[in-house]
């Protein structure tokens, strides 16, 4: 199954634990990780359940979007950008 991942920054603001989840794609493994642990979605996603502007996802290292699919051992990582000047 899937690993997600949240960033130390988010855990911050937010308890989210590591989980290991089902879903062929980010958005399906991400929907079964705030099913289990809903306080975490509103600090990932938008009303529309779009992903925030500040939110990057990285599936096995590579910058992904809610529709990527994802295989059985992957990692998923939710990251907050860094922004400023």
């Amino acid at each position: 199954m899937p690993r997600v991942v949240f960033t130390s920054h988010l855990q911050r603001h937010v308890r989210c634990a590591e989980s290991e989840v089902g879903g062929a794609t980010v958005g399906a493994a991400l929907a079964a990780v705030f099913s289990a642990q809903p306080q975490v979605r509103g600090y990932v996603l938008d009303e529309q359940g779009e992903l925030r502007k500040h939110v990057f996802i990285f599936v096995d290292g590579r910058r992904a979007s809610l529709g990527d699919v994802v295989q059985g051992e992957s990692s998923i990582h939710v990251l907050q950008a860094l922004t400023g000047g």
